[in-house]
């Protein structure tokens, strides 16, 4: 075992993360003491809003620098980017990522393709979340207020970083929008997670494989978030301000529990998506722009040359070894060729005979219901499907 002090020591990675985090973090909190004109616009009774958001991007920052440090995940981040800014396909690229960043990031299309009631949930909780960010960081942050303008008490200012903008009636279809745009975000936030939590208990998939801490830990946060943000509107609306003190702070403390828990939870794929755009780019450039790897089995072309090697690299960096007997490398085998493999060696097996997996010449295995099976990953599961 190596000494405490090699296992306490921080590493490379991990310095360069603790960096960026904090590079981070004082970038904002700069931006948030500009932006509020040196806090005469910062609202005190928000200040442990502000910290708990402030630890979120350290934590944030952090995991992603490691995240990005891995291997696996190295080598997509600088395969995808060199696939994206290549100069013959760059002009093509930049329509693709519009079209791509629509389908992918802001409509979930492939979650859509996956079951219909899953992406009405993941939209709707998705669009309730952007809504609620997009109203409460610059309120909190002190970029954004509003005013009764002076000797007009039914009209409102809006002061954007502390300059005086446009005005609105108070009965204005923008007033009601932005005063109550919290209140849509709720309902919305509340029904995607009744979908969700539906799913969870009648999906025997699901029910399987989830974990409290992944799967409902981030629901019960999100509906106690949007419960108690709606009980303050009830409060101040209808019950003449009563109990308004206590949910307030109970709202406080739903909100900053889940601001301190998102570098750590499922909510953090949140952050990974954008970086998905990438490794699109890079399948795309390694099945139309690259040489194709030939299967050692059958001879036929199964992927790109680029993405074969870049899988030996990653998984040597990994300590991983899949080298063949007289040569050659098991991710040169295409995928019909490995399961082909596989039923051989079962079937040695149970015939009693012991040896190693002998990668013989053979005809390339045919799929048993060929041009079925293709699911939501397209070309991807329709080339690996096999029935």
């Amino acid at each position: 075992m190596p000494p405490i002090e090699d296992l306490v020591r921080p590493t490379r990675e991990s310095r360069r993360a603790i960096v960026g985090g904090v590079v981070a973090t004082a970038i904002l909190a700069a931006l948030i003491v500009l932006g509020s004109r040196n806090l005469q616009q910062f609202d005190a009774a928000l200040v442990a809003y502000t910290f708990g958001v402030l630890f979120a991007t350290f934590g944030l920052v952090y995991r992603y620098v490691m995240w990005l440090h891995r291997p696996p995940t190295a080598m997509y981040w600088r395969r995808g980017w060199e696939a994206a800014l290549a100069s013959r396909h760059r002009a093509h690229n930049v329509g693709r990522w519009f079209g791509r960043f629509a389908n992918d990031v802001l409509l979930n299309h492939f979650i859509w393709s996956r079951d219909k009631i899953r992406g009405l949930t993941h939209n709707l909780i998705m669009w309730g979340c952007a809504l609620a960010i997009a109203i409460t960081f610059p309120l909190v942050f002190g970029w954004l207020m509003f005013q009764t303008v002076p000797g007009h008490p039914t009209e409102y200012q809006a002061y954007v970083f502390g300059f005086p903008t446009f005005t609105f009636p108070s009965d204005s279809l923008f007033a009601v929008l932005a005063f109550h745009g919290l209140v849509i975000a709720a309902f919305l936030v509340i029904a995607g997670v009744m979908l969700a939590m539906r799913r969870r208990m009648r999906d025997g998939d699901a029910a399987a494989l989830q974990l409290f801490s992944e799967d409902f830990l981030p629901l019960i946060l999100l509906f106690a978030v949007s419960l108690t943000g709606l009980m303050l509107t009830a409060s101040y609306t209808w019950m003449g301000g009563s109990a308004f003190e206590f949910v307030a702070i109970l709202h406080a403390v739903t909100v900053i529990f889940t601001f301190l828990w998102l570098p750590f939870g499922k909510f953090f794929h949140i952050f990974q998506r954008p970086a998905q755009l990438a490794v699109r780019f890079y399948k795309d450039l390694g099945r139309h722009g690259d040489e194709p790897a030939h299967c050692a089995r059958c001879g036929h072309a199964f992927t790109s040359q680029m993405h074969a090697d870049d899988l030996i690299e990653v998984e040597r960096a990994l300590g991983f070894r899949y080298e063949l007997e007289g040569g050659g490398h098991y991710q040169l085998v295409c995928p019909p060729c490995r399961r082909s493999l596989l039923a051989q060696a079962q079937g040695e097996a149970w015939r009693h005979l012991r040896g190693g997996l002998v990668v013989a010449p053979g005809a390339a295995p045919e799929h048993v219901n060929p041009g079925l099976g293709e699911g939501p990953l397209g070309y991807e599961d329709r080339d690996n499907f096999h029935g």
